[in-house]
């Protein structure tokens, strides 16, 4: 396999394969809105998607610093699926009802995505496949079958347990000895449906500015190079990209995810793979993987390179290590031995945001009109749907138009979370927890004990997710 001629950054595979989209226009100056929204990704689209469908009067701003989808919304794996960061632990504040609401929730967002697609005629290569997540050593099927009973336990009982033969009948990943399959999820291509997310909320009505970057938030104002936005709600819809804001350094951590993408793959590959039912792929290790087999018969695949840079700073275009190209292409071949003939053709890298706790949250406060939403902690394709349709129902609420609703008594609402211990603290932790896991994954492929090797649990400890 060669990745000699490996186009490495350019944002993403998704943006080579179908063009960036057409610039529109910066902030001309200081103006006014009912609404402004600091982001053009994923939520803050749907997030003016669904206020300018309940409210048609409302004047809403999206403001963009480079143009809408360059961020996560347009490098992400096309993984369309209902996981949600965070549902354990809220479960564990608010109760174990309450998060199967929010879990209820999520598997009802996955439809939601798709109708409003087909709605909009977004054609974003979407193909309900489900999600598959394999086991490939004795650690990983214990986790796995704990992971079903759980998603089992918080209603998901249409999920279902296979064994290494009912797995290869689906894919046939090199020495997967188990799985599980959920039908809440689907395959898309993110940057098609981010930008035609983004035409049709401009087709509303909406006004957004690209190039615009958004240097500080405070109540009622948006400040920029070009003019300051004024507006009763200021809703930052940034995730990884937060940290460049104002007094917002430790909020998020913008943790970095990288991916690869093969050539097309010919029928002779796909013969020894299967994969007919084009499911998204994850597996149980600590630093997992994710992958996807596209509408034009690639392998996207994509896990954490180095996962964070000192600072909580982002790149601009995407741009990779060699080693972690290299080391995503060695998972791939372990994977699927008969790929290791194939050109990797891409691969590029992006930030999701994490919050210290892993929870991703939704939040208006009604004495600022500030809000925001996100720290999806890299499940935000189906995620930002419903912390939009969420944002709706609170500014509603807030402004008189509305009550509560179902989604504003879901439990991430308004939940609040530390901030990030400061440098070099967080870049030792996340590299420290990252080392970790990988040194696990490495003692667990070798080990024929069914347990979490102990590295992995101490990691999970000390970075807030056990």
């Amino acid at each position: 396999m060669s990745t000699v001629s490996t186009v490495n950054g350019g944002i993403s595979f998704w943006y080579a394969h179908q063009g960036t989209p057409a610039p529109r226009e910066p902030l001309p100056g200081d103006s006014t809105a009912d609404v402004c929204i600091v982001g053009g990704g994923y939520t803050g689209l749907w997030t003016a998607y669904y206020l300018k469908k309940a409210v048609p009067f409302l004047n809403i701003t999206v403001l963009e610093a480079k143009f809408c989808g360059y961020g996560a919304s347009g490098r992400n794996g096309g993984w369309l699926y209902n996981g949600v960061a965070g549902r354990d632990r809220y479960a564990k504040l608010h109760g174990h009802d309450a998060a199967v609401r929010l879990q209820k929730a999520m598997n009802d967002t996955v439809d939601e995505v798709v109708r409003v697609a087909a709605e909009e005629k977004i054609d974003a290569d979407i193909h309900r496949g489900g999600v598959l997540e394999v086991a490939c050593t004795p650690a990983q099927l214990a986790r796995l079958k704990d992971f079903h009973a759980v998603e089992i336990a918080f209603g998901e009982t249409d999920r279902t347990l296979h064994g290494a033969r009912e797995t290869a009948e689906r894919v046939r990943v090199s020495g997967a000895v188990g799985s599980t399959w959920t039908p809440h999820g689907a395959r898309l291509h993110p940057a098609k449906l981010v930008t035609g997310l983004a035409d049709a909320v401009e087709a509303l009505g909406v006004t957004i500015h690209e190039s615009t970057p958004v240097t500080e938030i405070r109540p009622k104002h948006a400040v920029t190079p070009y003019g300051t936005v004024r507006a009763p709600y200021i809703l930052r819809c940034t995730e990884g990209f937060t940290a460049g804001l104002k007094g917002q350094k430790r909020t998020w951590l913008p943790m970095n995810s990288s991916m690869i993408a093969t050539e097309p793959l010919p029928a002779s590959v796909w013969e020894t793979l299967g994969w007919d039912g084009r499911e998204t792929l994850g597996d149980m290790a600590h630093a997992y993987m994710y992958a996807q087999r596209t509408a034009d018969d690639r392998i996207a695949l994509g896990g954490r390179g180095v996962p964070y840079r000192y600072g909580s700073a982002t790149d601009n275009e995407g741009r990779t290590q060699p080693a972690t190209i290299e080391a995503l292409r060695e998972l791939l071949i372990r994977l699927f031995p008969t790929t290791a003939g194939a050109r990797i053709d891409h691969a590029w890298s992006g930030v999701l945001g994490v919050p210290r706790d892993w929870c991703a949250t939704v939040t208006l406060d009604r004495s600022t009109g500030l809000g925001w939403a996100g720290g999806y902690v890299g499940s935000g394709v189906a995620t930002t749907n419903l912390a939009a349709r969420t944002l709706r129902d609170l500014i509603q609420q807030d402004s008189g138009q509305s009550g509560p609703t179902e989604l504003t008594a879901l439990p991430w609402v308004n939940h609040r979370v530390r901030r990030w211990e400061p440098e070099p603290l967080r870049w030792l932790g996340v590299h420290g927890m990252y080392a970790a896991y990988r040194a696990a994954d490495r003692r667990e492929r070798t080990s024929p004990r069914p347990a979490t090797d102990g590295i992995a649990k101490i990691a999970d400890r000390l970075s807030g997710r056990g």
